[in-house]
């Protein structure tokens, strides 16, 4: 896949007389927004992101609401998922997408049907070892499936084929709970989601690409989207406005995203877009000027392949970096990895250039947006926003570059929770 590059110069030394500076000077983070998040899990060879990421999401939403720390299981929802993959894949007579990759909103669609259980009823492991690897169990499920195919062209698919697909998700996941016990309560799924009150209808997918109309809906024309779900279509600006206006809110935000290109280093915890890389390890240690990224550069980047939907993670709050401003704090679902004990640091350009979509409370959008999209009834009144603090303000002036571009008021933080080991 042809991926983004950007210009090689030759030392640190250079580099850093092109910033006018006698010395590299290092990233300076600060908390400035942290919403509260359960323990960082890994998603092993599931290739489940998408799972991860939205259940994580669920979870701090749960903290959000009151109904504690929760650790929701993922294999549930996978394997419904799977399920439908499986039927969409045969009624469309194998001329469908199927892979193991997936969307949030595949997520809130298994919920919203079939419910969800605690980690504790269907787990990830069973006597120690993983549920699945993603490869095996989408091979094996494709000859089931293109057996089944086959079996309808010739006019011969029996009545019960949901069920063979049952069993094959059976003998893989293990068979899915009917009631289970917490406590004294004894619970169904959907009784599980009602009592912790999970509302699928409560969220929202929001992108920004100008080959559709903004302020309306369209099927993102991504391969993962195989379920030809809906995403809400706004400029870019709205785009970025409406992530800062939900985290101050105390909503975080599922970002789906891409992670292959040269300015994403998972082992130093970093993503950036910055004016020149070195190819040397001094890129992710030592603060550098960003690219401004335009809608018309994002909008190429998404045309030519360079930034697809390749991870999708979990943005649980706001820092301030002391050269360059906003940078999101991201929860990924690759364990605790020595970086940043399983969370990574994102640019406002990163996500500016690579944010494929973000699925957020539409309870927590600012309210002129609401009303355009048709969520809230009402005139539209057009505000300014303050890009950290949701507030109005004036014309900025010219400042330096290298200025900071937020002057964070105080405020309540909320606590995070610290990862366990796994």
């Amino acid at each position: 896949m042809k991926k983004i590059k950007f210009l090689l110069l030759g030392s640190v030394l250079f580099t850093t007389a092109l910033l006018g500076q006698k010395t590299p000077e290092p990233y300076q983070f600060k908390e400035f927004k942290t919403l509260a998040a359960t323990p960082v899990k890994s998603q092993g060879q599931t290739d489940n992101c998408w799972n991860f990421g939205a259940l994580s999401f669920l979870e701090s939403e749960l903290l959000r609401t009151e109904k504690g720390e929760q650790d929701l299981s993922e294999m549930y929802v996978t394997r419904f998922a799977y399920r439908k993959k499986c039927e969409n894949y045969v009624r469309r007579h194998g001329k469908a997408q199927f892979a193991a990759g997936g969307l949030a909103q595949d997520a809130l669609n298994v919920i919203r049907e079939f419910g969800i259980v605690p980690e504790s009823v269907y787990p990830a492991k069973r006597n120690g070892i993983p549920v699945f690897d993603a490869k095996q169990l989408v091979k094996t499920l494709k000859e089931l499936c293109d057996d089944l195919v086959a079996q309808g062209k010739d006019g011969k698919l029996p009545a019960n084929w949901l069920t063979k697909i049952d069993q094959g998700l059976d003998k893989t996941f293990g068979p899915l709970p009917e009631k289970f016990t917490i406590g004294t309560e004894t619970y169904t799924p959907l009784t599980y989601c009602h009592y912790l009150d999970i509302q699928p209808d409560d969220y929202v997918n929001i992108t920004s690409f100008s080959h559709h109309p903004a302020y309306g809906q369209f099927v993102l024309e991504i391969p993962d989207n195989w379920a030809n779900s809906l995403y809400y279509n706004l400029p870019l600006s709205d785009l970025m406005r409406c992530l800062n206006f939900s985290i101050q809110q105390g909503f975080s935000a599922v970002w789906d995203t891409d992670i292959t290109n040269d300015g994403f280093s998972l082992d130093d915890g970093l993503a950036i877009v910055p004016e020149a890389l070195t190819a040397d390890e001094s890129d992710f240690r030592f603060w550098q000027p960003e690219q401004s990224i335009t809608p018309e550069k994002r909008q190429a980047a998404f045309d030519s392949q360079n930034t697809t939907d390749d991870h999708l993670m979990h943005i649980t709050g706001i820092l301030d970096e002391t050269h360059s401003g906003i940078y999101y704090q991201v929860k990924n679902s690759f364990g605790q990895t020595p970086d940043r004990k399983g969370y990574l640091y994102a640019s406002e350009a990163y996500l500016r250039l690579n944010t494929v979509s973000l699925l957020v409370s539409k309870n927590a959008l600012p309210p002129d947006i609401r009303k355009r999209l048709g969520i809230d009834p009402g005139e539209v009144v057009l505000e300014k926003y303050n890009r950290m603090n949701g507030g109005k303000v004036t014309p900025a002036a010219k400042v330096d570059p290298r200025a900071k571009q937020l002057q964070p008021a105080p405020m309540q933080v909320m606590p995070k929770t610290a990862p366990k080991k796994q």
